[in-house]
């Protein structure tokens, strides 16, 4: 080694000691700064959505603590203490972010971001109070999960009118269908509901539910005979001999009777059977002609309707059934249950009402009837049809007062 470079060597020595010393020092000095800068922070335990992280910090304030680790706290998140709260040794902060929740209260359809743990929670920050009869589903200790559907139903009270019984019943049904459902009412194939099943229900709305029976109903009724006469020539005019007792008739009748909660709503016949046919009474009446003796000085009279009185009179025909007529005579007699009953129509002046009569062409009668137009000598027969009414028409013919 040459004496220069030693020389030079000698002096760059104490250069490169100073110049460790200094790192050294720096080093030191650094090592400390951090270790006061680290024992400096607080330790802070933060509890995001029940999973916990601690984390030391010389934040001055909780939203500070969020900032520094990029976190972003939404509008509607819960932090509690509050962002602007100071930061402290050992400070525990609850962030609970917020779920989306679709409610639906009453029909009305909302989103709503909460930080509820369940539905009564929930329902808490919404201000809605449960009634005992509302519906709330699901449960009120169902957990809240995001995107959950939250359904709740103020109950109310509907009348109900049902098998006899009258009820009022807390429901919270929108349609009649759908209250029958939750009643555990049951509706036959007959049977109707009031209002229709399809339509809305309200506070206001009475249910009324009836129940329909079809059943069948067998009536037996007699039938009436007639009488037919016949014209006999070894009998006196006016004198009549029964040659045949008549015989009522039987007939079932078969109705389909409705019945709503058990009252009779209507009645319509279905068939006829005739158990027994009826059978006419015949009479021969008398047409022989009588010679009266009588004296010079006797005059024609015209007696007052009584026995054996024979005149002309104008007779007209009618039925049960024409306008204006009930179907029953002026003394009581049914036509319309007795449609070949043998009745005339009079003027009582003239016949008494009650009287035997034979009527050329129709037979022997009783003179049970009146009518407005029924005058003097003009009758009126009662024929089983409007067809045998329009044949008759008007004629003039032979009466006879029987008794």
């Amino acid at each position: 080694m040459t004496p220069d470079r030693t020389q030079l060597i000698s002096r760059f020595l104490p250069r490169k000691k100073l110049l460790l010393s200094i790192l050294s020092l720096v080093v030191i000095v650094a090592g400390l700064v951090f270790a006061i800068h680290e024992t400096t922070k607080a330790t802070v335990t933060i509890m995001i959505d029940g999973e916990e992280q601690v984390v030391t910090t010389h934040a001055k304030t909780v939203g500070e603590l969020i900032s520094e680790h990029n976190w972003t706290v939404k509008e509607n998140d819960k932090v509690i203490p509050t962002l602007d709260s100071k930061i402290s040794g050992n400070m525990l902060v609850n962030w609970t972010k917020a779920k989306k929740v679709i409610v639906k209260n009453n029909e009305v359809e909302s989103e709503v971001w909460t930080t509820a743990t369940n539905v009564t929670e929930l329902l808490a920050e919404l201000n809605i109070t449960v009634g005992e009869h509302d519906s709330i589903k699901p449960g009120l200790n169902a957990e809240i999960k995001p995107e959950m559907n939250v359904t709740y139903e103020t109950a109310f009270l509907v009348r109900l009118n049902s098998d006899g019984e009258q009820h009022e019943v807390w429901t919270t049904s929108t349609t009649v269908a759908d209250f029958l459902e939750k009643e555990s009412i049951s509706l036959g194939e007959l049977d109707r509901v009031e209002p229709a099943q399809d339509e809305r229900i309200t506070d206001e709305t009475e249910v009324l539910v009836i129940r329909v029976e079809k059943v069948t109903d067998v009536v037996e009724e007699e039938v009436a005979f007639a009488t037919v006469t016949r014209q006999d020539k070894s009998l006196d005019r006016g004198k009549e001999k029964v040659l045949e007792q008549g015989s009522k008739g039987l007939v079932k009748k078969h109705y389909e009777v409705i019945l709503e909660n058990g009252k009779e709503v209507s009645r319509n016949l279905v068939k006829t059977d005739t158990v027994k046919e009826s059978s006419d009474r015949v009479v021969a009446v008398g047409t022989r002609q009588v010679t009266q003796n009588v004296s010079r000085s006797s005059k024609p009279t015209s007696s007052s309707a009584g026995g054996g009185k024979t005149f002309t009179v104008t007779a007209t025909a009618y039925t049960a059934d024409c306008s204006g007529c009930s179907g029953v005579t002026a003394t009581g007699i049914n036509l319309k249950n007795n449609r070949n009953q043998k009745v005339i129509a009079v003027d009582p002046s003239v016949i008494p009402l009650g009287s035997r009569v034979h009527v050329e062409g129709y037979g022997t009668a009783i003179a049970g009837d009146t009518g407005g137009a029924i005058k003097g000598n003009r009758i009126d027969i009662h024929v089983p049809t409007k067809a045998d009414a329009s044949r008759w028409g008007r004629k003039q013919v032979t009466i006879t007062i029987l008794d």
